[in-house]
């Protein structure tokens, strides 16, 4: 998973912040910080933080989840 923040269009309003603590956090009261590739386990958390986002700043590509080779080998 990538995460991709447009920082021209995000206005500090904090709700990834809120809903993916790990991902995102605000950087004194306007700057944004975020982990570009952030844990599996937060999947979840970052997908509700980027559809929160209210000027949907915030692109999470998942297409390196699907480029992934899949083992085909019995278990």
């Amino acid at each position: 998973m990538k995460v991709v923040v447009d920082l021209s269009r995000c206005q500090g309003y904090a709700q990834c912040a809120f809903l993916a603590p790990d991902a995102f956090r605000m950087h004194g009261e306007e700057a944004l910080m975020y982990n570009p590739k952030p844990d599996d386990a937060q999947r979840e958390q970052v997908l509700r933080a980027a559809a929160a986002c209210p000027l949907q700043a915030i692109l999470v590509d998942l297409s390196e989840e699907r480029d992934a080779p899949v083992d085909a080998s019995p278990s």
